[in-house]
């Protein structure tokens, strides 16, 4: 591979990199999450890869990675509509009607409105497809009656993407449709759910008899699923590669570690410098199979495996990384490891085990890769096929 910029992609990151340069305290604040996001949409730098007729710059999956680099080089927080930009914006794209996507797709991008996906339940997470949520058609609009949990941003977000059951008599994966919800409309309630490290970025959110006009299907009732493979597709782009690192960079934790690692005793410090080397090595290669699934989408091609590769070893790498660094730093863990200072060594350790939970389980994705990559025996299924 070829690791270096064609003359186009560096007069890009040229013209990246000085918008973010001149604009790096503006956009390093996060009292306003909303217009930082609204400054880089503005400057053509959100959305690059959407079509221009859907608000986006029509640009190459290599030109959103330089930009997401060249955002991490000067350890800038990250896009706070990130969920609508990689998952639901592409499904609405792909799956909606004229009018959704004049309405929803260019208000996404500039965080005039935040969007959640709802698909996991209490009894269908990693079997996604026996969730239980039902949608109800009456009179030219749908009843949802219904739990969702474990949806990221639900208590921000001003919409979502719902996946519900509308026929319970057919096989579970054929009896689903998908809708765009209003968050703030009648019967929506939304509880945080409190995580180890203080934060509520999760939610459970419950759906007492909600009316959802018919206009707001995306796909047809009974096409549910194929429309949430799209949702799911790029979940998994998003969060399993395109050369970016989950959790802190490998770099930030050698250079935090530094200085106390030789205060250890040296049996211990001979064990830290192997983690340490073992973790980096691993981060890297996590890395680095982000920018072949890079190769290919830039090539025109689909992405194989590597997403669920990528994102399944950049979360180990990243759990390594900062339990390691909680062990070798004590109680200097508590020093800031973001450029604005919201973040901790302990913080992030804390949040490392939902990251093996978002965007596919390690076992799902345990599951794609030896059933799709290897070659090996599905898993039985019992249920295959039994309606719900």
């Amino acid at each position: 591979m070829d690791f270096d910029d064609t003359p186009d992609e560096a007069a890009w990151r040229t013209e990246v990199r000085s918008f973010l340069d001149h604009n790096q305290d503006r956009l390093s604040v996060r009292t306003n999450d909303r217009a930082r996001q609204a400054l880089l949409y503005d400057a053509g730098f959100v959305g690059v890869t959407w079509p221009i007729e859907a608000g986006g710059r029509g640009g190459t999956p290599m030109q959103q990675a330089i930009v997401d680099q060249e955002m991490s080089r000067l350890g800038l927080p990250g896009l706070i509509n990130l969920i609508g930009i990689g998952m639901c914006g592409p499904t609405v794209i792909l799956h909606g009607s004229d009018d959704q996507k004049q309405r929803y797709l260019q208000r996404l991008l500039r965080a005039d409105d935040l969007w959640c996906q709802l698909f996991s339940e209490p009894s269908a997470g990693s079997d996604l497809a026996a969730l239980r949520t039902r949608a109800v058609r009456e009179n030219g609009a749908w009843r949802i009656t219904g739990q969702k949990v474990w949806t990221t941003l639900a208590h921000l977000a001003d919409y979502g993407i719902l996946l519900a059951r509308t026929d319970p008599d057919v096989p579970k994966h054929r009896g689903l449709t998908m809708f765009v919800v209003d968050m703030k409309a009648p019967g929506v309630t939304v509880r945080p759910l409190r995580q180890m490290n203080g934060d509520a970025h999760f939610n459970e959110v419950f759906f007492d008899d909600v009316v959802i006009p018919d206009a707001e299907r995306l796909g047809e009732p009974g096409d549910g699923w194929t429309v949430a493979l799209t949702t799911l597709m790029n979940e998994r782009l998003s969060l399993g590669g395109g050369g970016t690192t989950i959790g802190p960079k490998p770099e930030t934790v050698a250079r935090h570690l530094a200085g106390h690692i030789g205060a250890l005793p040296a049996d211990r410090q001979a064990l830290a410098r192997q983690e340490l080397g073992r973790g980096y090595v691993a981060a890297l290669g996590a890395r680095y199979t982000g920018y072949r699934q890079l190769s290919k989408l830039s090539r025109g091609e689909f992405p194989g495996p590597e997403a669920s590769a990528g994102k399944l070893s950049g979360t180990r790498s990243a759990r390594d990384l900062t339990d390691l660094a909680v062990r070798v730093l004590g109680g200097d863990a508590r020093v800031a490891v973001s450029r604005d200072g919201t973040g901790t060594w302990q913080t992030m350790q804390a949040v490392m085990p939902g990251m093996a939970i978002a965007g596919g389980s390690d076992q799902v994705l345990r599951n794609i890769i030896g059933e799709r990559v290897l070659g090996l025996p599905a898993e039985p299924r019992a249920d295959k096929g039994v309606p719900r």
